[in-house]
């Protein structure tokens, strides 16, 4: 059975880790790519496996990732073993790396999540994972052109998270022609 493979984009704050977790609990063969990361696991955030740089280099260079890029200062990762099954397939992913997995997946949809510069700044505030500063220069970076050649349906996530929710999964549903 093959998959349908959705990289979700967009600014820190935008709400992508929720909407993609209240998706994958529908029931609908929705299931989030476990990304391999080169943080803590204890950093919180998604679901995700945490690894040292060390490891990640050892893991890279087995040919255990589908993906990798660098964002943040940190290194990313899709495993290959994520990539199986059938259904929907979500991971998130870095607007940066978008030609690269176009390339690699040809039929590869993308989902930008956004939401307005103050509720932004006010989820990442909430969430406490950054300082002030950095908290200002995400905002800053929130609005962003995807790269040339890069289709995406746009999720404005500025409502309460059912409708959020409702508005993610009506974007991964199947082009109507």
């Amino acid at each position: 059975m093959r998959s349908n493979l959705v990289a979700v984009v967009g600014p820190s704050g935008a709400g992508k880790d929720t909407l993609m977790e209240a998706a994958c609990r529908t029931g609908r063969g929705i299931r989030a790519v476990r990304r391999v990361i080169t943080r803590p696991a204890s950093a919180g955030g998604e679901e995700f496996e945490g690894v040292s740089e060390a490891e990640f280099s050892r893991r890279e260079d087995a040919g255990d990732f589908a993906l990798t890029w660098a964002a943040h200062g940190l290194r990313y990762a899709i495993p290959k073993a994520e990539l199986t099954g059938g259904g929907t397939l979500l991971f998130n992913a870095s607007r940066a790396v978008l030609p690269k997995a176009a390339k690699l997946w040809p039929g590869l949809r993308v989902i930008l999540v956004t939401a307005p510069s103050e509720i932004l700044a006010a989820r990442l505030a909430g969430r406490g994972r950054e300082d002030a500063q950095d908290q200002a220069r995400r905002v800053a970076r929130a609005d962003f052109a995807l790269p040339e050649g890069i289709r995406a349906v746009t999720v404005v996530n500025d409502a309460d998270p059912e409708a959020g929710l409702q508005r993610f999964l009506a974007a991964l549903a199947p082009e109507r022609g």
